[in-house]
């Protein structure tokens, strides 16, 4: 907890200390954003706190006798670029404005803290990710159940659902909420650092069901779905509850509530969207991913729709085949697909800008964007149209809206400047008023131009000019070698080194003409262009909904064009237990390869057949990579995409549990092996017959044995226990484990081709039925660039355990020691003068320029000098 800032004993406080000190007692978890004319400031300890977080000099300012307080300050105007890093920081920021006018308040200027901004309250746009969604989430346990509300204020998005206890983790994962509010107590079920505490009144049941009917003005929560269900109506008024204290202006955005259930989608744990590599790929994130594979997304809003898909795989065979209409139907027509998108391409983010034109935060170039989007609907609407019954469900969404095309179109310049109040945004003919006041500014602009020529026609002055500055406002300038020719009724109000400056009533009376018009004006525009904004608002819920109906388009266009550039074909997906996969690919790796160079492998598995696929081979051979694909096409297939196949059919599976890779987990102190462990456990506990379960290399962070019969044992119980039997693929490099084909009647052997000729290994990257014999881990040592002393001798060590090894496995007698290991001979000639030569053209290879034909040029060059060394 920050230390309550206060003030020393026997110091005496300026009004403007006790002001700050009253707003900072109200917020004092916050760093308090406290404006001063054109600068944000901030005191005592947030100034450090600020100074540290932004790299800004930390200085002090006098603010009471004997009373002198640190003080950081930022510029108003790069306002979000700092509380951007602030936010990212975890940094809760209290923003306290101006709320009078210094020019006409006298004495103390009013403020007040407007927002408070937090990783889950951020709205503005330099602040979001456009293709990601930015979530706030608040959870509630209780016994074996959990409330689970989230609502993103930039998208009017507000849900709630009542959760198992082991399902809270899962969707939190899918959410990836920005912030995670949790009552004060319940803190500790979380991992540290990533939720807010609340008082637990906020998530009291009475209180939050009065909070939810009185935001939406009705009687009861029947038309949300919570009615009885308490823990969510409990999560859904602590997420109201907290933007009523942090984001007034925003609750309103918060349109409709939403109750759904997790049942309908498959869950996804975070070690399968790891491994699958579906948002993040590599060993650091920064590789290539599922979502990059399939985003063609035109839009931000079907960047975000299509995040969701990803994370939510359908379970419902209808809605899967209602999604995989609308992608063949935009697959097979090329035109309209690519009108489709290219009308995309010129779209809005719909959905966040909407919602700042309801929060009064739009400019008004952003309502002319709103205009511009809202005009190619009715083109997107013809095209689904001509899809019939393939696109039908989303015709009725996509709503012209055209009254408030024509407001805007009515109200607001074509190309409107950056804010309204200038004169420069409003059209001509709305406001009578707002077009007198412009010609008469017009009109005196228009004499002020013309008054320099008269002036000097009528003084005889060539170098007299008309000038204005915000001191002194028009005046007219005269160098000191004219100024006997000043006319009389000029009056002084300025002297400089080489001119004086001067004002007639007439020029004054001109002056007042315009500034008083500009202010007037830029009253009124700025009413005139917010009036515009609430009435844009009232449409606001059939803009949301063409916005969801336009994501749904262009999510649905992506896939196709996916589809269509990477020759996926449309899987049958249906109820049987059966997996069935012709010329598979794996989507991710295909794409890194030259065109043509994947190879495609078949995947047959059923739970009456071979339920569980035991694949053997060397390691380097494709293992991973195929039971990947495998996973990666039945997710596909199940958010209603495309598969890279010939030809799939994919029954429904519930869940997709993958134990792939080491990983140690620092964090909780386990080991590689305990967290193989800990994994597999889960798995073990939570899949069923309809699940996938993708396992690769059991066993291998312990001893051989142990490790052995660790992988023994998990597949025979995946096979062998009633709720299990499911779909299984296990890639290992224990051989001995294909003796479970002999023994469980599911299991089938299947193992990745090899190619061995002279001692040279090729892998084929074919899967082929039947166990491998051989690892080929020291060929794969050889390739990996191990030092040909140690590849030899493993060779040799290789040859002696085969050939003395007991029944059981182990060596009769330990191998023979070999003698240490002396610089060859050749090394005491590479100092004459070839060998001198050779070290200097070694010397001056530049490695980091080369390419791989001249590194291997090089290589034969230095080999055949070498020759000419004496042995």
């Amino acid at each position: 907890m920050r230390r309550r800032n206060a003030s020393a004993p026997g110091t005496e406080e300026t009004p403007l200390r006790r002001q700050y000190l009253e707003v900072k007692s109200r917020f004092p978890d916050a760093v308090v954003l406290f404006r001063l004319g054109d600068f944000y400031e901030t005191f005592d300890e947030d100034a450090r706190v600020v100074s540290e977080a932004l790299e800004i000099v930390l200085t002090s300012r006098e603010m009471g006798k004997g009373q002198r307080v640190p003080m950081a300050g930022i510029p108003h105007h790069a306002l979000d670029g700092y509380l951007a890093r602030l936010i990212r920081q975890g940094h809760r920021v209290a923003i306290c404005e101006q709320t009078s006018d210094p020019a006409t308040s006298p004495g103390l200027v009013d403020r007040e803290v407007v927002r408070v901004v937090t990783p889950g309250t951020v709205v503005e746009p330099a602040l979001l990710e456009g293709n990601a969604p930015n979530y706030l989430a608040a959870v509630i346990l209780d016994g074996q159940g959990a409330g689970l509300a989230y609502a993103d204020i930039t998208t009017s998005t507000y849900a709630t659902a009542h959760l198992l206890l082991e399902q809270v983790p899962l969707e939190l994962e899918r959410l990836a909420p920005a912030e995670t509010l949790v009552p004060r107590g319940q803190n500790a079920f979380f991992r540290p650092g990533t939720t807010t505490d609340m008082e637990p009144s906020a998530f009291d049941l009475e209180l939050a069901t009065e909070r939810i009917l009185r935001h939406f003005g009705t009687a009861t929560l029947e038309p949300f779905g919570c009615q009885g269900v308490p823990l969510a109506v409990q999560a859904a008024g602590a997420i109201l509850a907290y933007l009523e204290e942090t984001q007034r202006g925003a609750v309103g955005q918060l349109a409709s509530l939403h109750t759904y259930s997790a049942a309908r989608f498959m869950a996804l744990d975070p070690q399968t969207r790891r491994n699958l590599e579906l948002f993040q790929g590599g060993r650091f994130g920064a590789g290539p991913s599922l979502l990059g594979v399939l985003d063609f997304a035109q839009t931000p809003m079907g960047g975000r729709l299509l995040r969701e898909w990803l994370g939510q795989p359908l379970l419902n065979v209808d809605d899967i085949r209602r999604r995989q209409d609308a992608v063949e139907w935009l697959v097979r027509s090329a035109a309209q697909r690519e009108e489709t998108r290219r009308s995309l391409r010129t779209m809005a983010d719909l959905e966040r800008l909407v919602n700042r034109i309801r929060g009064s935060a739009a400019q008004p170039r952003e309502l002319q964007a709103l205009r511009r989007t809202l005009e190619a609907v009715p083109r997107i609407r013809e095209l689904v149209g001509e899809a019939e019954a393939s696109l039908a469900w989303l015709r009725d969404g996509l709503h012209p809206c055209t009254e408030v095309v024509e407001l805007v179109a009515n109200a607001i310049v074509d190309e409107p400047t950056v804010g309204a109040g200038n004169g420069e945004t409003i059209r001509a003919g709305l406001s009578p008023e707002l077009d007198e006041l412009r010609e008469a500014r017009r009109d005196a602009r228009t004499y002020v131009a013309g008054l320099e020529a008269e002036e000097r026609t009528s003084t005889g002055i060539p170098s007299l000019k008309v000038g204005y500055n915000r001191v002194f406002g028009y005046y007219l300038e005269v160098t000191r070698p004219h100024l006997s020719r000043v006319p009389t009724h000029y009056v002084r109000r300025q002297t400089l080194v080489n001119a004086e400056r001067f004002i007639t009533p007439e020029l004054k009376e001109y002056e007042s003409r315009i500034l008083n018009a500009q202010e007037r004006i830029a009253e009124l525009e700025s009413a005139l262009f917010q009036r515009v904004c609430r009435q844009i608002a009232e449409s606001s819920g059939l803009v949301l909904e063409a916005a969801g109906a336009l994501a749904q388009v262009d999510v649905l266009a992506a896939l196709a064009e996916a589809a269509f550039r990477n020759d996926y074909t449309r899987p049958i997906v249906d109820e049987s237990d059966s997996l069935e996969i012709q010329d598979g690919r794996h989507p991710i790796v295909e794409r890194a390869l030259p065109t043509g160079s994947f190879v495609p492998n078949e995947t047959t598995l059923s739970n009456e057949d071979c339920s569980v696929m035991v694949l053997t081979g060397p390691n380097m051979a494709g293992k991973s990579t195929y039971i990947r694909q495998v996973a990666l096409i039945v997710l596909m297939a199940q958010i209603g995409s495309f598969v890279p196949a010939s030809s799939a059919r994919i029954g429904l599976v519930d869940r997709i549990f993958t134990r792939v890779g080491l990983q140690d987990d620092l964090a909780t102190g386990q080991s590689t092996f305990m967290v193989e462990m800990v994994e597999t456990a889960s798995i073990l506990h939570h899949a069923t017959r309809r699940s996938l379960v993708v396992l690769d290399e059991i066993g291998r962070g312990t001893s051989t044995y142990d490790g052995l019969a660790i992988a023994h044992a998990v597949a025979e119980f995946i096979h062998n226990h009633p709720r299990l039997g499911c779909k299984t693929l296990f890639a290992t490099h224990y051989h001995e484990l294909a003796d479970l084909a002999t023994s469980l009647p599911r299991a089938c052997n299947y193992n990745v081709a090899v190619s061995e000729e002279e001692g040279n290994v090729v892998f084929l990257r074919h899967i082929i039925p039947g166990a491998a014999d051989r690892s080929y881990g020291v060929h794969v040592a050889q390739i990996a660039g191990l030092p040909n002393p140690v590849v030899t001798r493993a060779t040799e060590l290789l040859a002696y355990f085969e050939a003395h090894a007991a029944p059981s496995g182990v060596p009769a007698a330990a191998p023979p020691a070999r003698r240490p290991i002396t610089p060859p001979a050749l090394q005491l000639g590479l100092f004459n003068e070839v060998g001198d030569a050779l070290l200097r053209r070694l010397e001056s290879l530049d490695i980091s320029s080369m390419t791989p034909l001249d590194a291997l040029n090089a290589l034969h060059d230095l080999q055949q000098r070498a020759k000419e060394l004496d042995p």
